[in-house]
């Protein structure tokens, strides 16, 4: 039976092409299209907007995405496996899919898209939080893209949208809210995927902010809460005194309690700080 967009059911594709799933490289493959097309959904309106997708896999999202209306889609794949299931879906949408078989990490997307630019995927666990820090700190605000969608262990959706106070607050949720706003918008079971995980996944949707929430020197503000987080144990006069010698008088003049933790500490009060700091 072949799926509503004529193209086969993935179960198919990965059999036609012998596509296992390689836990070397954090393949967990979404099969069910009723399920990638929601997360495409979740990407907001797509027509008129090239969008970047990593780790495509066999290509499910990736024909959400191009069903869903994306004027194109640019797929970055490391597995060579893939290239003949995602050359399918190219033919399928001609002038819509362009693949570059390679590194994320490596590869400048920017170069080959042109705005407005959203990023969608499933983003292999081995590297979905370095990627989501590298589109968050890029060396000019605005970024290259207007929003990110992304899949990521349910843990690690729970640190991009901790509030003050949660476990899971610290460097993530801070570095995310600074710039974006943040939401789950969807949550997948281990047994959605092909193997199953052991964990549960969450999809975040990220929308970037014209300009930072509160302004603060992107460096300062890092190095701040870095030190903070390393030691979130420690009260701040203890974890942040290779800041600055004077900080328990710098602490108090941003309005913290030199014995508070770094968890207890708002984005606001850090942004605070850091102006404080950098004006040392």
């Amino acid at each position: 039976m072949t799926a509503l967009d004529g193209l086969p059911p993935l179960r198919e594709v990965i059999r036609t092409h012998d596509l296992i799933a390689k836990k070397q490289l954090g393949q967990n493959f979404l099969l069910d299209l009723n399920l990638t097309a929601k997360i495409a959904r979740c990407a907001g309106d797509l027509t008129g907007c090239d969008v970047l997708e990593v780790g495509p896999g066999p290509g499910g999202l990736t024909r959400g995405l191009l069903a869903e209306g994306a004027r194109r889609v640019l797929a970055v794949e490391k597995d060579p496996r893939c290239l003949p299931a995602l050359a399918e879906i190219a033919a399928h949408y001609p002038g819509r899919l362009e693949v570059i078989n390679g590194d994320a990490l490596e590869i400048d997307v920017a170069a080959h898209l042109t705005p407005p630019i959203k990023i969608a995927a499933n983003l292999p666990y081995n590297v979905g939080t370095e990627l989501l820090v590298r589109w968050l700190t890029p060396p000019e605000w605005p970024p290259f893209w207007d929003s990110l969608t992304l899949m990521f262990q349910k843990e690690v959706a729970q640190r991009i949208v901790a509030k003050t106070g949660d476990n899971h607050y610290g460097r993530l949720a801070l570095l995310a809210q600074w710039r974006c706003d943040v939401k789950i918008v969807m949550h997948l079971p281990p047994e959605a995927f092909t193997p199953a995980p052991k964990v549960h996944s969450a999809v975040v949707h990220l929308k970037a902010l014209p300009a930072p929430r509160y302004p603060a020197d992107p460096k300062v503000l890092n190095r701040i809460v870095a030190a903070g987080f390393n030691q979130r144990r420690k009260m701040l006069r203890a974890s942040l005194k290779g800041v600055a010698p004077n900080i328990e008088a710098l602490l108090e003049e941003a309005g913290i309690a030199p014995t508070e933790r770094a968890e207890r500490v708002s984005l606001e009060q850090f942004c605070h700080l850091a102006r404080i700091v950098a004006a040392q």
